[in-house]
């Protein structure tokens, strides 16, 4: 389990973040979801360890992590532009967290590999590959290393129909079978309700509710949660109808 307390963070005087708590279990798919602007990034780099906060503390498995290093806290994430290495073709960006460290065996890797259904594209360089192979690049380099909790930077912003629905159904399933606890960034209601198993929605450094998307859908803790959601949804009325039924509206 991970558990936030109190996290705070201000800029000159600006709250960023304020007060956060938060309990996530283990395996479970969290999306944070929030206006830009909202400190939904800001949370995600203080649990990675890349951003320090100014008040509060962070509790992995029980023990306090919060003057950990990053590098040590055994989590891992897949930037919004995948940070993938140009020069190197799809295979040496695949085991590139691998240099220095034996985490897993060949037989493993192939399986990821596998498993992303990347073995075609293992010798292209990454201006070869389409923007869903990109994306499922990162994903391999990611999962190889074996994280504790798999951290995404706004993972589907850059795709588009049946790849997006793809990468999608990706990450739910690498989330159930490998039983890793997934933190998600969207701005995207709807990426949010279907892709997650909580959500928790931040407006201006504060929480504004956190629960399932049926109780995010059906029972809107205040006025932003209602306008936020529900006006934003109203074109795709009938994807999150088909998910949530009548209760909809």
């Amino acid at each position: 389990m991970l558990e936030l307390r109190k996290i705070s963070k201000h800029f000159n005087g600006k709250y960023i973040l304020e007060d956060i708590n938060l309990e996530i279990q283990s395996g479970e798919i969290v999306s944070l979801l929030g206006p830009s602007g909202s400190g939904k990034t800001t949370l995600l780099n203080i649990i990675l360890g890349l951003t320090k906060m100014d008040q509060g503390k962070i509790f992995f498995e029980g023990t306090d992590i919060g003057k950990i290093p990053m590098k040590k806290r055994g989590f891992n994430i897949v930037f919004q532009d995948y940070a993938l290495f140009p020069n190197l073709n799809a295979y040496e960006n695949i085991v590139y967290g691998l240099r220095n460290k034996k985490v897993i065996s060949e037989e493993e890797l192939q399986e990821y590999i596998d498993f992303l259904e990347l073995k075609p594209h293992l010798t292209k360089k990454i201006a070869e590959l389409s923007g869903g192979q990109k994306q499922r690049v990162a994903l391999a380099r990611t999962l190889v290393t074996k994280p504790k909790i798999l951290l995404l930077d706004e993972p589907l912003s850059a795709l588009d129909g049946v790849i997006k629905e793809s990468i999608k159904e990706r990450i739910k399933t690498i989330a159930r079978e490998f039983k890793l606890t997934t933190i998600i960034v969207t701005h995207d209601p709807e990426e949010a309700l279907t892709l997650s198993d909580k959500i928790l929605i931040i407006n201006q450094g504060n929480i504004s509710q956190f629960g399932t998307p049926q109780e995010i859908i059906n029972q809107p803790s205040n006025e932003f949660v209602q306008e936020f959601i529900l006006k934003q949804l109203q074109i795709k009325k009938q994807n999150i109808y088909n998910l949530f039924g009548e209760n909809y509206a």
